[in-house]
């Protein structure tokens, strides 16, 4: 009975653990294609093309990574334009950064919400996986909104929700209060390959 007992309270501890951890992502081959999809911080506005996070990410990974940011979209009009991305570069995986044009205009966090829940819903329903990621309250020492975490624990998304909050707090790292310099965007691509590694991606 107490060998039971024992053998009940290590799988608990086992159970616990694995809840505790943060989902993990299939690895990518290296063919896999990865999109990042968003606005203006995927662009890479303030900076260029080659210095853009995508163009970043794609030479410390090893991987091609098609940069699919579009200054000023929203959740709603990436919803419209996310199918014709995914049928024409068939990604792996999408790495979505998306709200802040929301948050500019002051649109319902809600609706903001729901649309990040479809166009998540969209990239899986495609075939590939996807990391979300947080963007900033375009306001003092403002954080990513709690609804990043709570579309995360729902749909078992990996979240990076402190990259662009981390960045926009550095002087040095950013060219106006709501996008990354040449620097910062670096600073992105790091984490975000150092984010795939440890979820298993690369």
């Amino acid at each position: 009975m107490v060998h039971a007992h024992r053998f009940f309270v290590a799988l608990l501890v086992l159970f616990l653990a694995a809840c505790d951890r943060a989902p993990t992502l299939p690895k990518l081959n290296a063919n896999d294609v990865i999109v990042a999809f968003g606005d203006s911080l995927t662009h890479g506005t303030s900076a260029s093309a080659d210095t853009a996070y995508p163009a970043v990410l794609a030479s410390l990974s090893g991987r091609t990574v098609i940069n699919a940011g579009v200054p000023g979209d929203t959740t709603a009009s990436a919803l419209q334009r996310l199918p014709a991305v995914l049928e024409e570069h068939q990604p792996r995986l999408v790495l979505l950064c998306l709200g802040g044009n929301d948050m500019l205009r002051k649109q319902s966090e809600s609706a903001t919400e729901n649309n990040l829940r479809l166009l998540v819903q969209t990239i899986r329903a495609s075939g590939a996986n996807v990391v979300l990621i947080g963007v900033p309250a375009p306001k003092l020492f403002g954080g990513a909104p709690d609804f990043y975490a709570r579309i995360a624990e729902d749909m078992g998304l990996p979240l990076e929700q402190d990259i662009f909050s981390d960045v926009l707090k550095d002087n040095r790292l950013k060219s106006d209060p709501i996008h990354a310099n040449a620097a910062g965007y670096r600073v992105v691509a790091e984490r975000l390959a150092e984010f795939l590694v440890e979820a298993g991606a690369l």
